[in-house]
Parts: C-alpha cells; sequence; structure tokens
C-alpha cells in the first residue's frame, strides 16, 4: 500500500509532446507506467510488484504516436488501463494473472458456445444420413440402402426429424412410432404392413443413437428404451399380410403334424422353423457350412441379407433333420426333389405347399412361421434378452452396437434359447393348445 502511494505521488510525468517527440528508451510518466519506445515500435508497459513479491511487467498496448492528438488519446488511455491494475493491487490482485485469467474464461465460453453450437445442429436427420453413409451404404445393396433411409424419411415426423438428438426422449419417440401411419405409395398397397415397418424403423434408430453414443454425440438410446413399451402395445393379433404369423402357442401341434409329413421339403420346412432363419439361407444350406462335433452352420456372409457371417447354434432336433439329408446331394443340404439338373435347391413353392396340406396356408408364410413366431415367443415369454434373440433372428443392427458383451456367454446364451425353442416345440400339443381346425 505504502509503495504503490508513493508511486502514485508522482504520476503524470509525461505530457503529450514528449510522447510524441520519444526517440528511444523508456520514459517513465510514474505510478509504474512506462512509454517503452524501440526500433520496432512503441507501447505502454505497466511495472509492479506483485502481491507474492515478484517484479512483474505486463504490456498495457501499442502507443500511437502520428498525431499529437493521437499521442495524448493514447497516453490518457495508458493511464486509465495503469489505475486499474493499481487498484486490482490493493486488492491483492495481480493485474497480469487476472488479464490471463479472464481470456481464458473468455476462450473456454467460446469452446463451450461451439460445441453447443454443434450440438444444436446434430439432429436426428443429420445423424441418421451420416450413418448411413458411413455404415449402411457400403455394406448393403443399393436398394436396401435407399429403403433403409427412406423408411425413417417417410415415417418420421419432421418436428422429431429436425429435433437436436440430445432432445429427443423415450415417450416422445414411442409416441411418434405408435402414431405413425403408412406413406401414399403404401396405402395403395397394403398398409396393415406398418407394424412391421415401425419395428424396423425403431431397430435402425437403435443403431443410430448407439453409433451416437459411441462418437459422443448422444448420451442416452430412447430407442432401446422403448423396446419393451412398443412390444406391450403391440396389437396381439397376428399382423395378416406378407408377414403373418402364427401364434407361437399353436406352433407345438403345427410341428408335430410337420413331423408327420414325408419328404424333402417337410424336412426343409421343419429345419427352417427351429432354426429361425430365413428362406433363402435354409434353401441355399450347404454341406460345407455344417459342424457336426460342434453344431454350428454358419452361414456365410453371402448368402446373408446382412452381409455379415451367422453362426446357427443347432439343437438335437435340428442336427438329426440335416444328418438324414445325407445321401441326396453333394453340395446341398436340400436339394430339389424335381427332375431338374443337379445342384438345384428346393423352391420357395415347396415350402409354401407343405402349409397348404398342413391346412394353415391362409393364416402364416414361411417367414411368418420361421422367424416372426420365434421372435414373439422369445420376446413375450421372456426366454433371453433382447440382445440375444436379436443374435439369432441375424439383425445386424442389434448385433453390430453390442461389442461390451463377453463373446463365449453371448454365445452360450444363443445356444440354451435355440435349446430352449426345440424343447418348446416338441411339447405334447395337449399341454399347449389344440391348433385351429383347418
Amino acid at each position: 500500500m505504502g509503495a504503490i502511494a508513493g508511486a502514485a505521488a508522482g504520476l503524470h510525468r509525461l505530457t503529450s509532446r514528449q510522447v510524441l517527440a520519444a526517440e528511444s528508451g523508456d520514459l517513465n510518466d510514474g505510478g509504474g507506467l512506462i512509454l517503452r519506445v524501440g526500433d520496432r515500435g512503441s507501447s505502454w508497459v505497466f511495472r509492479y510488484t506483485s502481491p507474492v513479491g515478484r517484479r512483474r511487467e505486463m504490456g498495457l498496448g501499442v502507443a500511437w504516436r502520428d498525431s499529437l492528438a493521437q499521442a495524448g488519446q493514447s497516453l490518457a488511455s495508458a493511464r486509465d488501463a495503469a489505475q486499474r491494475a493499481r487498484m486490482g493491487l490493493q486488492q491483492g490482485i495481480d493485474p497480469l494473472q487476472a488479464r490471463d485469467d479472464e481470456r481464458e474464461a473468455a476462450r473456454e465460453a467460446e469452446r463451450v458456445r461451439q460445441a453447443e453450437q454443434a450440438r444444436q445442429a446434430r439432429t436426428l436427420c443429420h445423424a441418421a444420413r451420416d450413418y448411413h453413409r458411413r455404415v449402411i451404404v457400403p455394406t448393403r445393396t443399393d436398394k436396401h440402402a435407399a429403403q433403409w433411409i427412406s423408411s425413417l424419411e417417410n415415417h418420421i415426423p419432421p418436428a422429431l426429424w429436425q429435433a437436436p438428438l440430445h432432445t429427443i426422449t423415450a415417450p416422445a419417440l414411442l409416441s411418434s412410432l405408435m402414431s405413425a401411419s403408412p406413406h401414399e405409395r403404401a396405402r395403395r398397397h397394403k398398409a396393415a404392413t406398418i407394424p412391421e415397418t415401425v419395428r424396423r424403423i425403431r431397430q435402425r434408430l437403435d443403431a443410430i443413437f448407439e453409433d451416437a453414443i459411441f462418437h459422443g454425440h448422444a448420451a442416452s438410446n430412447p430407442a432401446a428404451a422403448i423396446t419393451r413399451k412398443m412390444r406391450e402395445a403391440a396389437p396381439r393379433r397376428a399382423v395378416q399380410g406378407r408377414f403373418a404369423a402364427l401364434p407361437y402357442r399353436e406352433a407345438p401341434a403345427l410341428l408335430q403334424r410337420l413331423q408327420a409329413q414325408p419328404g424333402t421339403a417337410a424336412r426343409c420346412l421343419e429345419f427352417a422353423v427351429l432354426t429361425a432363419a430365413r428362406t433363402g439361407e435354409v434353401l441355399g444350406a450347404r454341406w460345407s457350412e455344417f459342424d457336426f462335433e460342434a453344431r454350428t452352420w454358419t452361414v456365410p456372409a453371402c448368402r446373408m441379407k446382412t452381409k455379415a457371417e451367422h453362426v446357427v447354434h443347432l439343437s438335437p432336433r435340428a442336427l438329426e433333420i440335416v444328418l438324414a439329408q445325407r445321401g441326396q446331394d453333394g453340395n446341398l443340404v436340400f436339394p430339389t426333389t424335381r427332375r431338374s439338373p443337379t445342384g438345384q435347391p428346393m423352391s420357395n413353392m415347396a415350402l409354401l405347399a407343405c402349409l397348404g396340406r398342413l391346412g394353415v396356408r391362409d393364416r402364416t408364410t414361411v417367414h411368418g412361421l420361421c422367424r416372426s413366431t420365434f421372435s414373439t415367443w422369445a420376446n413375450e415369454t421372456a426366454a433371453a434378452r433382447p440382445d440375444v434373440i436379436e443374435a439369432c433372428l441375424a439383425h445386424a443392427e442389434g448385433n453390430r452396437v453390442r461389442a461390451a458383451y463377453n463373446r463365449a456367454q453371448f454365445t452360450e446364451e444363443r445356444r440354451a434359447l435355440m435349446q430352449a425353442w426345440s424343447d418348446y416345440l416338441a411339447q405334447p400339443a395337449a399341454q399347449v393348445v389344440a391348433i385351429r381346425a383347418a
């Protein structure tokens, strides 16, 4: 305090003319304010002793001296800055440290502003199209990639589609999806397919949000949070149309009748039901894809809809069916029985004809019986975790984002689920429900 007061007694020693005429060196204005003139220009400097006893200098900016008026204005501005520094010192504040702190605070505020701006710009639309470009387009056919993004664009309301990711809540997302309706082209065909469309949209949103979480663009996944709520809200009747499926309580009775049917088509259909596989995967099954010791069937990526290799864990009955097919063809497990060149797979029509002989062709499709019936049973009975069910169905979106699970345990869960499905189907029909008369 005393040192500052003493310095202040000799304040304002320079005049505007002295500032203008200064040639080189340091000119003292008093109170620690110095005009420093050098070869590279002139500047104002405040020299002081910090609260911790260190001698320091703080630059106060350029000393403008092109005219007398400019020199006077520059001198006045420098004196004001020096006076503010002196007042800070009287309160124990180091002015140089305070200025550095202010600049860092300003830089941090700007970083926060830019981060928030980027956060607001990261809308669902932006995230979906980015994920589509990076992941879907390189791994899917052109047709599937186009359908993937158009399903979102056509069914998600604009307000939600353009909303920032961090503002989308599970209740809002559920409300939006459950109120979705087919776009105009779908209405001209089968509008009843909308539940299947909504299910796929939720799966795609699940992948988008998981990807956003991985890259630090989102903190939660509302699409995953609504899975059970969507099942609770879904109608209990079988969906009519392309994906019509037999109620799972009737499946054991149907399988009992199917096992009594002779022929390769019946065995192929039974195998498809037991493995919850897609029709094309089963029809094209090759001997080279089976490991009888490990009891697995590995479908190569080239034959999978997802373009990713898929391992199916075989129950004893599924393995028994495959082994019983040996000797019919050297390559295909389920070759056609019609007169045609060797090496031809069975037609999908043979499986439909099998459904017809069982009297259920008007109530289910092959796809619905093999996959939808299994999925409904597994989800409604909580036979396994949703991720395990999705993995058994080879739904790519559900598999690629779950990399943190213990893979060996995950394999055992999948094997146990397929065994539980086989055991359920093997129950005496009377213990479940008698199938309706055709």
